[in-house]
C-alpha cells in the first residue's frame, strides 16, 4: 500500500506563517512589557538582561551547542559509535584526496581575495570621477545581486563544451573556435579547474570591493590631495603614497571578508563540478563526506578545520579595525 506523505496547501502555509509571526510578536512584545515594568522599579540592569538574554540563548542553543556537538562528533568513527581520538584530523593531512582537498582551499584563499580587491580598486579608481559613473558602477556591481548558483550557472554555460566539429554553445569555446583554436574542457583539467571556478567568485567579489573603496577613495580629505598636487605628485606616486595608505583600513577589510567567503564557498563548487575532477574545497567536502559518503566523524573533523581556519582572519580583521578607529 502506497502512503502518500501530507503536504499543507497554500492557505495552510499562509496560516504557519501567520503563526510563525504571531508568535514572534507575542515574544518581543513580552519582553518589551517586563522591561517597562523593571525600568519603573528603577533596574537597569535587570533591563539590560531582559534583551540580551535571548540573544545569549540563541546563540547557545544556535552556535555553541552544535559547536560543541561537531567538535566532540569529529571523535568518533564514521557511523558515530566507536570513539576513535584525532584520527579524522589525522586523515585530513594524511590522506592523498583530502590533501588536495586543503590544496585547493589554499589557491581559494591565497589568489582570490588579493585579484578581486585588485579589479576592484582598478575599476574605482577608473570609474570614479567618470561621465555615467552611477551606472557603471550598477553594472560591475550587479554580480552581487546574484545568488552564487545563479552567477555559477551563468559561468558554466560559459564554460560549456562540446566536442570538436559540434556547434559550440559555450561562450568561450565558441570564441575559441571562432580565433581558430579547438574548443577545450575548462572544468576537467587539474589544476587549472581550480582557477576557472576562482574567476567566478573574482567576478562576483569585484563589484562589493569597488564599492567599499570607492566610498573610502572618496572620503579621502580633498586637502591632502590638493597639497600633493601642488607638491607635482604624479599619478603613481599619488595612489602609492596618498591613496594606497588613507584607504589601508577599507583595503583590510575587503581582503579579509572575501578571504572568509572563500574558505567557506560551496555553491560554486557545487554547481559547477560537484567537487568532481580534483575541484573539492573544505565546505564542498563537509558536505560530502556528512550526507554523501555517510562519514559523519570525518565530516565533524572538516567543519572544526572550517572554524579554526576562520577565526584568525576574524580576530586580525577585528584587530585592524581597533587599530584604523585608534588612529582617528
Amino acid at each position: 500500500m502506497h502512503y502518500a506523505a501530507p503536504t499543507l496547501t497554500m492557505g495552510g502555509k499562509f496560516f504557519t506563517m501567520a503563526l510563525g509571526l504571531l508568535a514572534f510578536a507575542a515574544v518581543v512584545a513580552v519582553i518589551l512589557l517586563l522591561a517597562a515594568l523593571a525600568e519603573r522599579r528603577g533596574g537597569r540592569r535587570r533591563v539590560a538582561w531582559l534583551f540580551i538574554l535571548p540573544t545569549v540563548t540563541l546563540l547557545v542553543v544556535g552556535l555553541i551547542y552544535p559547536a560543541l556537538r561537531t567538535m566532540l562528533r569529529s571523535l568518533y568513527n564514521a557511523a558515530g559509535t566507536s570513539f576513535i581520538g584525532l584520527d579524522n584530523y589525522l586523515t585530513i593531512f594524511q590522506s592523498d584526496d583530502q590533501l588536495l582537498v586543503l590544496r585547493n582551499t589554499v589557491l581559494w584563499v591565497l589568489v582570490t581575495p588579493f585579484v578581486a580587491t585588485a579589479v576592484g580598486l582598478l575599476y574605482a579608481i577608473l570609474v570614479d570621477g567618470a561621465r555615467g559613473e552611477s551606472i557603471a558602477k550598477a553594472m560591475i556591481f550587479l554580480p552581487m545581486a546574484i545568488s552564487f548558483v545563479g552567477a555559477s550557472i551563468i559561468w558554466k554555460f560559459i564554460y560549456e563544451y562540446r566536442q570538436e566539429g559540434v556547434p559550440q554553445i559555450g561562450l568561450l569555446n565558441q570564441v575559441i573556435v571562432w580565433l581558430g583554436g579547438t574548443p577545450s574542457q575548462f572544468l576537467v583539467g587539474t589544476p587549472w579547474n581550480t582557477f576557472f571556478l576562482i574567476v567566478v567568485m573574482i567576478w562576483i567579489q569585484a563589484g562589493f570591493a569597488m564599492t567599499i573603496l570607492s566610498a573610502s577613495i572618496k572620503a579621502i580629505p580633498g586637502e591632502i590631495v590638493e597639497a600633493a598636487r601642488l607638491d607635482g605628485v604624479g599619478a603613481v606616486q599619488m595612489f602609492r603614497f596618498v591613496t594606497l595608505p588613507s584607504i589601508r583600513p577599507s583595503v583590510v577589510v575587503v581582503l579579509t571578508t572575501i578571504a572568509i567567503g572563500c574558505l567557506k564557498v560551496f555553491d560554486i563548487i557545487r554547481t559547477m563540478t560537484g567537487g568532481a575532477f580534483g575541484t573539492s574545497v573544505v565546505a564542498n567536502e563537509f558536505y560530502s563526506q556528512s550526507f554523501s559518503a555517510g562519514n559523519q566523524g570525518l565530516g565533524a573533523a572538516l567543519a572544526v578545520l572550517l572554524f579554526v581556519l576562520v577565526i584568525p582572519i576574524v580576530i586580525y580583521n577585528i584587530r585592524q579595525m581597533r587599530a584604523s578607529e585608534s588612529q582617528r
